[in-house]
């Protein structure tokens, strides 16, 4: 009998690690930045961003598809509502080094005002509005890949 209950208690063991670990190795919407790096990157964010982007990455303009009176495009939400999430994060780093203007855009360029580092914890800030679909959804598109 003492060696039933010893075997059932050591399957039932086994049986939760394994469920814990296969959570673990099943959860694909774990992101890639800590949550002091989202303190951080919301004061960088408002600091730097937050007058074109909105204080939550949220935008400043309903229509941010259509070019404002100087033909110029208005800056789009941040917080995965718009296209920021297409861009994998080596991308969304290159734009903040060097701005939007190479792209026709207005975006100054930011190489000389925030340290790599910085411009991680800026994106880390606004992928935090993220939600786990559209992070999901930026992953399957290479979006930690270094290739692009």
């Amino acid at each position: 009998m003492k060696l039933l209950v010893l075997l059932l208690t050591s399957l039932n063991l086994f049986a939760c690690t394994s469920k814990d670990n296969l959570a673990e190795v099943n959860d694909h919407t774990k992101r890639w930045y800590s949550s002091s790096d989202v303190k951080t990157g919301q004061l960088l964010f408002k600091q730097h961003c937050a007058v074109c982007h909105g204080e939550e990455a949220q935008g400043l303009v309903a229509d941010w598809k259509q070019p404002l009176v100087d033909g110029h495009y208005p800056a789009p939400p941040l917080n995965g509502t718009a296209h920021a999430w297409h861009h994998p994060l080596n991308g969304l780093n290159r734009t903040i080094l060097h701005g939007g203007i190479p792209l026709g855009g207005t975006m100054p360029a930011f190489k000389n005002k925030l340290t790599p580092e910085e411009r991680l914890q800026a994106i880390a800030y606004f992928q935090s509005f993220w939600s786990d679909k559209i992070y999901q959804a930026w992953l399957e598109r290479g979006g930690l890949n270094n290739d692009r």
